[in-house]
C-alpha cells in the first residue's frame, strides 16, 4: 500500500467516527431510554379502530380498537348502530391461557384478528408461531386447529410420511361415495359394495383422495393422479430442548429451487359406466401447481388453473368430461414473471357459475387490470379498468348487477401512488364509482349483501377514522375515531414522508425519515436503513399504526433507534410491488438488486435537502428478505453502506424455500442465482457485518446463515455472529427468547460501528438471574 492509499484508507475510516450527533445522557441511559420508548407509548391512544369483519350472513361486523391499557374487540349492527363486546374478553384470557400454559390478559389478548365459526358457536384466531386456535363461546375451551389435510412443502411436494384424508366424499345426490383403495379410485354406493374404477394408481402414480370432487349432477367424479417430486428434508438441531438435557435433531419437509415438484394430472371418471377419461397435457405440461378442481355448474366441464413451472404462463383450463379435450378459458403470460405468488393479483371469477364469462386480472398492458373474457373462445370481450394504475384486489362480484367492487392505487396522480382507495365498476368498464374519499389509504370490508360497508382509512400523520357507509356512499355513522392526544403529549411525531426520483430518472421513490426526538438541525447525523424489498409486496408504512408487530420493523422501533442519534429511514425502490409491471420487474433474476440503486438516490436527494442528513456514515438492518437485502449492501455497494445487522437472511436463493424464490428468480436455476449470493460474494465484504441466526429457523434454512460464515472465513474477512437456540425465524426480534437482548444489540452495533460511540459493557449491569431453567437434565 502507498503512503497515498494509506492516506486515504485513513480519511475514509475517520468518517465513520467524525463528529458524531450523540444522544443526551450517559451510552446506558441513552440505551436504556431507547429500549422502554415503545412500551411506554404503546397504550397511550383510544378509539384507534383497526379494519372491520363483517360476520357472515349478517348485518354485523366486528373491530378492534385501543382502550387505556390495551384492545377491546367490538360488535357492532349496522341496522340500530347498537355495540357490544365481540366476546368474554376476561373468559377468552382465560380460555387460551388454560391451553397454552401461559397468562394473558383482557386487554392484552395474543391474537389481532379472528373470525367466527359459520355456525357463530366459536372463533377461529392465529396466535403468531402457535398457529391456529379455536375457542368455543359456550364454555371457552380453547383448543388447536389442526388441519385435516395432508402437509406439502410449500404447497408442491406431499408429505408422504403423513397419510391423507381419505374421508369417503358423497355424491350431490347422496347415492355415491368416492375414496381412494389401493392408490385407485373407489366408489361405493348407499349401503353397497365397493367398485374400483381406476387400475392405473401406484405408489408411484397415486390418486390423491383430497382432491377427489363429484360433478352436480352426480354422474361423475375427478381426481388428481400425482407423480411425487422429491421429498427434502433440512435438518436442525435443538441444541437446548425444554424436556431434556440432551439435544435432538429434527427435520423439515423443505423443498428448494430447481428441486422436481409433485405432477398432478386430472382424470374424470363417470360413474355408471366406470368409464376413465384422461386428458391430454400439452396445455398443462410442466406444473409448477395446479389449482383445486371444480366443475361447473351444469356439469359441463371441470376447471382447474395452471402456473407453469418458472411463472411464465398461468392459465385457466376447461375440460370436456366426454372427451378429455381441454382447452384454455384465459391466460396470463409474461417474458419476466406471472406474479401467481400473491394471491390477490392472479384473480378468475367465472361469472353465474356458468362457464361463459370470465373476470380476469393480468397486466398485459404494464399495470395490473380486470378483463371480461368469452371463456368459450378464450378471448377478451372487453378490458374493465384500464390506467397508469393498478387494481390492488377485487373485493366482491354482484354477478346480478354485473358490478365489481375492488381496491385501487395510484389512480390520484397528485397523491401517494400507495394510497388504497375503493371502487365499484360496470363489467363494460362503465360508471367507475369511488366508495371512499378522504386523502388516506383506506381498508374497506363489505356485508355479505353489499348493502354496507366499514371503512376504516388513515395516513401516518393522521390517526384512524372508521365510518359505515351504504352501498350508495352515504354515511351511516362514524364508528370510531382514534384519539392520539397522549401519544403526541409523549412526544411522537410521524414520519416525515420523502421523494426521490429512481435510477430510471422519471419512477418516483417514495420513503419515510425518522428524526430524533431531540434533533437538532445544526448537527450531523449517521443514517440508519431499515430495509424489507421483496418482490411480494410494498412495506413503507401508509397507514397509522406506529408499533407494528416487532420492535425495529415499526416506527416506534425506528423512532428508538434515532433517540440514540441517528436519523432512520425507510424506502420502496424499484423490484417491490403495487407499482407498474416495468417498477416491478426489476426484481426478476436480479432478488440481489433490491433497489439499491434507487436507494442511494435518494439518500443523496435527502442530503441535498437536508445538510443534517451524513450520507458518509450509512448503515442498514433487515430479517428475512431484508437480512439478504442486508448483506447485499455491504457486498455489492460498500463505497456507500458502511455496518449492517442481519437477522435470518436467506443470503442465497438456491438455498431458501422454493415458493418465494422460483417466483422471482425463475426456473430452472442458473447463474442469476450466483450473481444475488451472499454466499458466492462475501469475499466482496469491506463494512462492519453482524449476523443474527435462530438455530430452528422453519422459514429460512439456518444452513443459509452458516454458510454465508463459512465463506467469510475463508475470505478471511471480520464479522460478528450469533446464534441464537432454540429458536426460530423471529429470533431476538419479535418474539424470540430475549427481545431486549436483541434490540440492545442492534442500539450497540449502530453506536459503534456507525456512530464511533462507547457502548456499556452490559454484564455487570444485567440483574442476575441465575442459569435458566430447564425441565430436564
Amino acid at each position: 500500500m502507498t503512503i497515498k492509499t494509506l492516506i486515504a484508507a485513513l480519511a475514509a475510516s475517520t468518517l465513520l467516527v467524525a463528529a458524531p450527533a450523540a444522544a443526551q445522557g450517559s451510552p446506558q441511559q441513552q440505551v436504556d431510554k431507547a429500549l422502554e420508548l415503545r412500551d411506554s407509548w404503546l397504550y397511550l391512544t383510544e378509539n384507534v379502530p383497526f379494519p372491520a369483519q363483517w360476520v357472515k350472513g349478517t348485518n354485523r361486523f366486528v373491530y378492534r380498537k385501543t382502550v387505556p391499557g390495551g384492545f377491546n374487540y367490538v360488535m357492532v349492527d349496522a341496522a340500530t348502530m347498537q355495540k357490544q363486546p365481540a366476546f368474554d374478553h376476561e373468559r377468552l384470557a382465560a380460555g387460551l391461557g388454560k391451553a397454552t400454559g401461559n397468562s394473558y390478559t383482557a386487554l392484552k389478548l395474543p391474537f389481532a384478528n379472528f373470525e367466527f365459526s359459520d355456525d357463530g358457536r366459536d372463533i377461529r384466531i392465529r396466535m403468531g408461531e402457535r398457529g391456529n386456535w379455536t375457542c368455543s363461546l359456550a364454555d371457552y375451551g380453547c383448543k388447536p386447529l389442526l388441519s385435516t389435510k395432508r402437509p406439502r412443502g410449500y404447497g408442491v411436494v406431499r408429505d408422504l410420511t403423513v397419510p391423507a384424508n381419505n374421508t369417503p366424499k358423497a355424491s350431490p345426490d347422496g347415492r355415491w361415495v368416492a375414496y381412494v383403495s389401493n392408490d385407485n379410485i373407489a366408489i361405493r354406493p348407499a349401503g353397497g359394495d365397493e367398485k374400483i374404477i381406476s387400475t392405473d394408481g401406484s405408489p408411484g402414480e397415486f390418486y390423491d383422495p383430497e382432491s377427489i370432487v363429484w360433478s352436480p349432477d352426480s354422474k361423475k367424479v375427478a381426481a388428481y393422479r400425482v407423480r411425487p417430486g422429491y421429498s427434502r428434508l433440512v435438518y436442525k438441531v435443538d441444541s437446548t430442548p425444554d424436556d431434556q438435557s440432551q439435544p435432538k435433531l429434527t427435520t423439515q419437509l423443505y423443498p428448494k429451487p430447481g428441486d422436481a415438484v409433485d405432477i398432478d394430472r386430472p382424470v374424470i371418471f363417470h360413474v355408471d359406466t366406470g368409464r376413465q377419461v384422461n386428458v391430454p397435457h400439452a396445455l398443462f405440461e410442466n406444473p409448477y401447481s395446479m389449482s383445486e378442481l371444480s366443475w361447473r355448474k351444469d356439469s359441463g366441464a371441470l376447471n382447474f388453473e395452471f402456473d407453469e413451472r418458472g411463472h411464465k404462463n398461468y392459465r385457466r383450463i376447461a375440460v370436456d368430461p366426454e372427451t378429455g379435450a381441454a382447452r384454455v378459458e384465459a391466460q396470463e403470460a409474461a417474458n419476466s414473471f406471472v406474479n401467481s405468488y400473491v394471491a390477490d393479483r392472479r384473480y378468475s371469477h367465472d361469472v353465474d357459475g356458468q362457464g361463459r364469462e370470465l373476470i380476469w386480472s393480468s397486466e398485459r398492458d404494464g399495470w395490473n387490470h380486470l378483463y371480461l373474457y368469452d371463456a368459450a373462445t378464450g378471448k377478451v370481450r372487453n378490458q374493465i379498468t384500464k390506467g397508469n394504475w393498478i387494481v390492488r384486489k377485487v373485493v366482491e362480484v354482484d354477478d346480478q348487477k354485473r358490478q365489481i367492487y375492488f381496491a385501487a392505487s395510484g389512480m390520484k396522480p397528485d397523491e401517494d401512488p400507495y394510497f388504497q382507495y375503493y371502487y365499484r365498476i360496470d363489467f363494460d368498464g362503465r360508471n367507475l364509482t369511488p366508495l371512499t374519499a378522504a386523502s388516506a389509504s383506506h381498508d374497506a370490508s363489505f356485508s355479505s349483501d353489499l348493502a354496507y360497508y366499514v371503512d376504516t382509512y388513515s395516513r401516518i400523520d393522521q390517526a384512524p377514522v372508521s365510518e359505515l357507509r351504504r352501498s350508495d356512499g352515504t354515511l351511516v355513522a362514524v364508528i370510531d375515531k382514534g384519539d392520539v392526544t397522549k401519544l403526541t403529549q409523549a412526544g411522537y411525531k410521524p414520519p416525515e414522508p420523502f421523494v426521490a426520483k429512481g435510477r430510471d430518472g422519471k419512477s418516483d421513490i417514495w420513503g419515510i425519515i425518522v428524526r430524533p426526538q431531540d434533533f437538532d438541525p445544526a448537527k450531523q447525523y449517521p443514517v440508519v436503513e431499515y430495509i424489507y424489498a421483496g418482490p411480494h409486496d410494498s412495506f413503507v408504512p401508509k397507514t397509522y399504526w406506529p408499533f407494528g408487530n416487532s420492535f425495529f420493523g415499526s416506527v416506534a422501533g425506528m423512532q428508538a433507534l434515532a433517540d440514540t442519534g441517528f436519523v432512520v429511514v425507510q424506502i420502496d425502490g424499484m423490484g417491490t410491488m403495487n407499482r407498474s409491471k416495468a417498477f416491478h420487474d426489476v426484481a426478476w433474476k436480479n432478488v440481489g438488486d433490491s433497489g439499491f440503486p434507487d436507494r442511494i438516490l435518494w439518500h443523496k436527494a435527502a442530503a441535498a435537502k437536508f445538510p443534517w442528513y451524513d450520507t458518509s456514515r450509512v448503515g442498514i438492518y433487515g430479517a428475512s428478505a431484508g437480512g439478504q437485502s442486508t448483506l447485499g449492501a455491504l457486498l455489492f455497494h460498500p463505497e456507500f453502506y458502511k455496518a449492517g445487522i442481519s437477522f435470518n437472511g436467506c443470503y442465497d436463493n438456491r438455498m431458501d424455500k422454493i415458493a418465494w424464490n422460483e417466483a422471482w428468480m425463475g426456473w430452472p436455476v442458473d447463474e442469476s442465482y450466483s450473481r444475488s449470493s451472499g454466499v458466492d460474494n462475501a469475499w466482496r465484504l469491506q463494512g462492519r457485518l453482524k449476523l443474527v441466526v435462530g438455530e430452528l429457523d422453519t422459514n429460512v434454512d439456518p444452513s443459509s446463515t452458516y454458510q454465508v460464515a463459512d465463506a467469510l472465513v475463508k475470505a478471511h474477512k471480520d464479522f460478528e455472529m450469533v446464534v441464537v437456540p432454540g429458536e426460530s425465524h423471529g429470533a431476538l426480534r419479535n418474539g424470540g427468547i430475549d427481545d431486549v437482548y436483541g434490540q440492545r444489540m442492534v442500539l450497540d452495533f449502530f453506536l459503534r460501528n456507525l456512530a464511533g460511540q462507547p457502548v456499556p459493557n452490559w454484564n455487570p449491569l444485567t440483574p442476575a438471574t441465575g442459569p435458566a431453567s430447564r425441565t430436564a437434565r
